[in-house]
């Protein structure tokens, strides 16, 4: 049997690591009694850490919210997962925790030691974060979102369309998404029976949430997929269908899952489904292809790029030798 104190600090490693034991599970994890496990409990208690009980046959455990932050246990790898995690939010898509999330780091990188502090600076010194370009998310919001998922209650929330009108949506909430540019919930809508893809940063969450319920079977085993292929793509606010000149094998590999998706139409021609905001980006997708193509629809990406092709020609005409008006000069 481990000492007092080793199997304290493994008791509060568990008791962090899943939401519920039983005394039973936890006496055979650390080959003790499951009087032991109360007695232990009880002095994790005295030190602070608020560890919850349930009642019934065999008991249970919970280490629960308290009034002042126990500390974690972490391994090496989860320190270093912290700490590089904190670096990216500072960057990221989640709004309001920039400044919290450099705190935080700095009290960690404080108290790591010398070995785990040279590999999280040997990281931040490698690795150079891009700003996220998408829309920021409050950090409550995820938050609140991602406590009806664990909890399986039902999430009620505002949320807006395209055009701005805001309309009541009652779901049963599956998985958050985060796709690189903005954040995705996956839901059941109760009032469409359906599944349905919102964007986080259009959905006001209503609190408190509504009464528990059975998970469903999702969509897709793969959500993350689900999302970028599908449902993700109906949700921009322009949607295109563009024959391409070329086999699907060939342009593949230059379309991420957020692009879009590809359909074979025969040995030497595919169709590509795509999304964006504006009709701009929808260009610099299509341009990154680097091969012929045909617009099938919508009309107004047809006049964009006759627009931008139009452009292109003016800054590739041959200018005089010493002119520095604009490009072309006038005749």
């Amino acid at each position: 049997m481990l000492p007092t104190s080793a199997r304290l600090l493994r008791l509060l490693s568990l008791l962090q690591a899943h939401r519920d034991w039983t005394g039973p599970e936890l006496a055979r994890r650390l080959e003790v009694s499951t009087r032991t496990i109360r007695n232990d409990v009880e002095r994790l208690r005295e030190l602070g850490y608020p560890v919850d009980a349930t009642t019934g046959r065999t008991g249970g455990y919970r280490l629960g919210a308290g009034a002042a932050l126990p500390p974690l246990l972490l391994d090496d790898d989860e320190a270093v997962a912290v700490a590089v995690g904190l670096r990216s939010a500072a960057s990221g898509t989640v709004g309001g925790i920039e400044e919290t999330s450099v705190r935080a780091l700095a009290k960690l990188e404080q108290v790591l030691p010398s070995r785990l502090r040279h590999r999280v600076r040997t990281l931040a010194q490698a690795v150079v974060p891009v700003p996220g370009a998408g829309p920021t998310v409050a950090a409550e919001v995820l938050t609140a979102i991602a406590t009806a998922i664990r909890d399986h209650q039902r999430l009620r929330f505002d949320y807006a369309d395209h055009g701005g009108a805001v309309t009541r949506r009652d779901t049963e909430p599956h998985r958050l998404v985060h796709t690189g540019r903005r954040w995705y919930l996956v839901a059941w809508d109760l009032d469409r029976d359906d599944w349905r893809t919102f964007r986080v940063d259009r959905t006001i969450p209503r609190i408190p949430t509504g009464p528990r319920f059975v998970p469903r079977e999702p969509p897709d085993p793969d959500i993350a997929g689900y999302v970028t292929r599908g449902a993700g793509a109906a949700m921009w606010q322009h949607r295109a269908r563009v024959r391409l000149h070329a086999p699907a094998a060939a342009v593949a590999g230059r379309i991420t899952p957020a692009m879009g998706t590809l359909t074979p139409l025969d040995d030497a021609h595919c169709e590509f489904r795509t999304g964006a905001d504006t009709l701009p980006v929808l260009a610099v997708y299509l341009g990154f292809l680097d091969v012929d193509f045909d617009v099938l629809d919508p009309p107004e990406l047809v006049a964009h790029l006759r627009a931008l092709g139009e452009r292109y020609l003016r800054a590739a005409a041959p200018t005089p030798v010493g002119w520095t008006g604009p490009s072309p000069p006038p005749p």
